[in-house]
């Protein structure tokens, strides 16, 4: 893949952000809020530590269909039409504490956002992993691409190789 494939170009994205807006379902209308994220090694997973009591979560108990948007900021300097986002579509699910990859997991959360390891100890935080299932990627003005999960493993292997 040349230096600036689209999978390459998402990957940066996705890493370079730390913030995502969560769109779920909330009595059968879209509802959006905002939550931190990390990324697992292969793109294939977000991962969100959010509280029971918010509104997201409890959308999320009654229909784990989310959608997740990651954007590159808008600094006001250019054209907002040509900044790069990507709208990933999945499925999120809770990460069982007693799961064999729960501490490894939260570890990479905690690593992206330290003063959140506090909130692993609180009963009403719960780890989620947003699987996701297909994504679409405008890279720029006119610039759009569909991933599906065989993407979001090479766009990993791509970043990975592009920094080693």
């Amino acid at each position: 893949m040349p230096e600036s494939s689209p999978q390459l170009e998402y990957a940066r994205l996705i890493k370079s952000q730390r913030v995502g807006f969560l769109g779920t379902l909330r009595d059968g209308s879209p509802t959006v809020s905002m939550v931190p994220y990390a990324e697992t090694h292969d793109l294939s997973s977000f991962l969100i530590h959010i509280s029971g009591l918010a509104q997201h979560t409890q959308d999320i108990t009654h229909s784990s269909r989310v959608g997740l948007m990651i954007a590159e900021p808008d600094d006001g300097s250019r054209n907002p039409q040509t900044l790069a986002r990507a709208s990933i579509k999945g499925n999120a699910v809770i990460v069982p504490r007693n799961s064999s990859n729960y501490a490894e997991l939260a570890d990479l959360y905690i690593k992206n956002f330290p003063d959140s390891a506090m909130t692993f100890s609180l009963g009403d935080f719960e780890l989620y992993r947003i699987e996701a299932k297909s994504a679409r990627f405008v890279a720029g003005f006119g610039k759009i691409f569909n991933f599906g999960p065989v993407d979001f493993l090479e766009a990993a292997a791509i970043h990975a190789k592009s920094h080693s």
